[in-house]
Formats: structure tokens, sequence, C-alpha cells
């Protein structure tokens, strides 16, 4: 009976820490976004996650910003996507990660961030 009390107490711990993370714990849990301790928030609105697009198309996303983040930078398979303004182009055909991060008047990356996959057809 001792043992049976050290594993769940084992357990609950591994969820607690999972929890505290953010990362999914049980089945069916999402993860939760990251957001800068300075309340800033991105959400992207469009394209959404897993829609089909073509090799050019307008990004849309909103900046809740907070007292350090001033920006976003935006990145296309993990590329920084230096000068976005607003459209990426030219995409080849195929799944492609889009991920917009917050970032500070210096550049620096906060945790504020979101990422969706779209199919270029």
């Amino acid at each position: 009976m001792h043992m049976v009390g050290r594993i769940g107490i084992m357990g609950l711990g591994i969820a607690l820490a999972g929890y505290l993370s953010g990362t999914p714990v049980f089945a069916g849990e999402q993860p939760q976004r990251p957001a800068a301790v300075d309340g800033s928030k991105i959400t992207i609105t469009s394209p959404k996650d897993g829609d089909k697009v073509t090799d050019s198309f307008e990004l849309k996303y909103e900046l809740t910003k907070g007292s350090q983040v001033t920006h976003v930078h935006v990145y296309v398979d993990d590329e920084y996507q230096k000068g976005f303004s607003g459209a990426l182009k030219g995409l080849s055909k195929g799944t492609h990660e889009i991920t917009v991060k917050a970032a500070t008047k210096n550049h620096n990356l906060a945790p504020a961030m979101d990422t969706i996959t779209v199919e270029v057809e």
C-alpha cells in the first residue's frame, strides 16, 4: 500500500508540472499559446489553421501590445520574413508552418506567438 501511495503522488506531481508548463497532460487536452508577462497576445485571424491557400495570400493577425512589445516578426517554416508587409508571396506547393512572434522595439522576441499550418495548392 505504501508503494501505491508514492506512485499516486508521483503521478500528481507529473500532472501538476505539465499543467504549469502549459504542456498537455491528459488525452484530448490542447496546448496553451504562450502569453507574454507584459500582457501581449497574438492571434492569427486569416488564414485559419489547416486552410488551403494559393502561393500568395494576405496574412492577418491581431496583436495586443503589452508594456514591452511593439511589433511582430513573421516566420515561414522557421525562416524569418524580413520586410514582411502583410502578404506572403511565391510559396512553394505543400504544407507550410507560419508563425507570428511578438518583438520589442529592439527586436528581441517575447513569448507571445501564434502558429498555423497551411497547404499551398
